[in-house]
């Protein structure tokens, strides 16, 4: 028997799953240690443009064609982006980031709290041009990170 639309259970999804276009794109990264620079590396392969905002960064991102703007975040820095990620050690910036960006309708990725991202980045596998993406919605990433690698010997 199928269930009538009014009987229907509708599981309730916080996060809508996408794939963006950001080739050409700009997009803001706040900070520049390990975690900003495994994001900024996955930006660049999607073609964005990135700019780096950050009083100090790892020597590594030296060598990546990013802009790199050498202070602390100001609202300011999210004129004319269409994506943030938040990757500082520091809460507090983190957290300012998330609200700056809320209120200029940017959608922003909060690296230290899951409750604070507009939009997770899911653990990704691709071969060729397959891409698989998995998410356990912020809840789990470690096991979204162990189905990738399961994924890697069937793919």
């Amino acid at each position: 028997m199928i269930p009538s639309r009014s009987t229907c259970y509708i599981l309730r999804l916080r996060y809508y799953p996408i794939f963006l276009d950001l080739k050409d794109r700009p997009v803001l990264v706040v900070g520049a240690g390990k975690v900003a620079l495994r994001k900024t590396r996955a930006l660049l392969e999607a073609g964005a443009r990135v700019t780096v905002v950050a009083p100090e960064w790892d020597a590594e991102f030296e060598t990546l064609p990013v802009r790199m703007v050498p202070r602390r975040f100001r609202a300011s820095d999210l004129a004319a982006t269409v994506l943030v990620f938040a990757a500082t050690d520091d809460r507090l910036t983190n957290h300012r980031v998330g609200i700056a960006a809320k209120g200029k309708g940017i959608f922003a990725n909060i690296a230290d709290s899951a409750e604070e991202c507009h939009f997770i980045v899911p653990a990704r596998l691709q071969r060729g041009s397959v891409q698989v993406a998995i998410s356990t919605g912020g809840e789990n990433p470690r096991l979204s990170a162990d189905l990738r690698k399961k994924l890697e010997d069937v793919l």
